[in-house]
């Protein structure tokens, strides 16, 4: 596997070693050895898996408050995603700022989000699977996200008018927001 690091301290784009044949194709999506030998020690506790039916389906941009902050470990099993993190960690240099990474079945592409990044993405197929792994239980009570479009963040997202929950047309603006992290 490879780890790349980006350059939101943190943030990993992993590539998993592909083995193909007439027969179609072997992956060890997850080691625990090979994690931790590249950088992530993160014990997982739950997997989920989301099916979105339409392309430009947005879900975003989540997070879980303190004491239950989550990091991610997420790909896209089916179609495509294009996958945003911001960094809402305020005493970090890239507080405020955004990445994005293109996650499909086809290139096999991982992301390692940390705790501390409020986390989103986009379909950019029919159909699009997403699974991913976290390190902590979901809690309720500790639910909240920012503004997918917000003007301060600027995110460059490849749809204009993107299927939105009302939950996700709601959120607030991170200026808004008091950011625990």
């Amino acid at each position: 596997m490879n780890f790349i690091p980006s350059d939101l301290q943190g943030v990993l784009l992993i590539e998993p070693d592909v083995h193909r044949d007439p027969r179609g194709f072997f992956v060890e999506s997850y080691s625990v050895a090979s994690f931790a030998m590249g950088g992530i020690g993160t014990t997982f506790v739950q997997d989920n898996h989301s099916l979105s039916v339409a392309k430009g389906v947005l879900r975003g941009m989540h997070f879980q408050l303190p004491p239950h902050a989550q990091s991610k470990l997420l790909r896209a099993t089916r179609g495509a995603i294009y996958d945003v993190v911001v960094d809402l960690r305020t005493a970090s240099p890239t507080f405020g700022q955004w990445r994005g990474f293109e996650l499909s079945a086809d290139n096999f592409r991982m992301l390692f989000v940390p705790a501390g990044f409020a986390h989103g993405f986009c379909t950019l197929a029919e159909n699009t699977e997403v699974q991913y792994k976290v390190d902590r239980l979901y809690a309720p009570a500790c639910d909240a996200g920012i503004r997918w479009n917000d003007p301060d963040i600027a995110i460059d997202w490849p749809v204009v008018d993107p299927v939105l929950s009302a939950r996700d047309s709601a959120w607030p603006l991170l200026r808004e927001f008091c950011s625990p992290f």
